[in-house]
C-alpha cells in the first residue's frame, strides 16, 4: 500500500534551475551588501546547479562570476584600507 503518489517526473532539474536564479542573485546582491556572505554562498549555489545538470547554465556561471566578483571586491576595499577586517 502506497501513502504517496508516485512522482511522475523529476524535481532535481526544477531545482537545480532554482539554484541557478539564486546563484545569479545572490551574487549581484553581493556586489551591494554583504559580500563576505553572499559571494562564498553563490558560488557554491552556481556549483550544485552546474553539478546537477540545470538547463540554466549561463545563469549558473552568471552566479559563479559574481560570486568570485564580490571577493574580490571584498578583497579591494580590505587592501584599500590596509586593514585585515572592516574598520567602524
Amino acid at each position: 500500500m502506497h501513502l504517496t503518489a508516485p512522482a511522475h517526473r523529476r524535481t532535481g532539474f526544477r531545482d537545480a534551475d532554482g539554484m541557478a536564479v539564486a546563484s545569479f542573485v545572490l551574487g549581484l546582491l553581493g556586489l551591494l551588501v554583504l559580500n563576505v556572505v553572499l559571494g562564498p554562498t553563490a558560488i557554491v549555489l552556481a556549483g550544485l546547479a552546474l553539478r546537477r545538470g540545470t538547463a540554466r547554465r549561463g545563469r549558473a556561471f552568471l552566479g559563479l562570476g559574481l560570486g568570485v566578483a564580490d571577493l574580490l571586491v571584498l578583497a579591494a576595499f580590505m587592501n584599500a584600507d590596509g586593514a585585515i577586517s572592516w574598520s567602524f
